[in-house]
């Protein structure tokens, strides 16, 4: 059983920064992918930032320069880094992960509980 964990969610001012993690456990043979999307009330799941396994990255436009995403591979761990909040960004974010239990046996549909994030003076 694979499980995503994720913190460090929470409220925020305007112009302020938050870190998110997300922890994957369980049996995992390798992990090819973890990233982040976030959910507004209203609108549809959107990716922010993912990063593979060969370190290459990708983001949203409306986060590029202002949000980080890196890896701990010996921890099976992703973070976020957000700089320069702004209320936009309020959304419930996810933790995603596409990762292998065993050679050949891959998913790319592993995906945390989610965590909020409210930008608001």
């Amino acid at each position: 059983q694979v499980q995503l964990v994720e913190s460090g969610g929470g409220l925020v001012q305007p112009g302020g920064s938050l870190r998110l993690s997300c922890a994957a456990s369980g049996r995992i043979f390798r992990i090819n992918a973890m990233g982040w999307y976030r959910q507004a009330p209203g609108k549809e799941r959107e990716l922010v930032a993912d990063n593979t396994f060969s370190g290459s990255t990708n983001y949203a436009d409306s986060v590029k320069g202002r949000f980080t995403i890196s890896r701990d591979n010996a921890k099976n761990t992703v973070y976020l880094q957000m700089n320069s909040l702004k209320p936009e960004d309020t959304a419930v974010y996810y933790c995603h992960a596409a990762l292998c239990l065993r050679f050949g046996v891959c998913r790319n549909d592993y995906w945390g509980q989610g965590t909020q994030v409210t930008v608001s003076s």
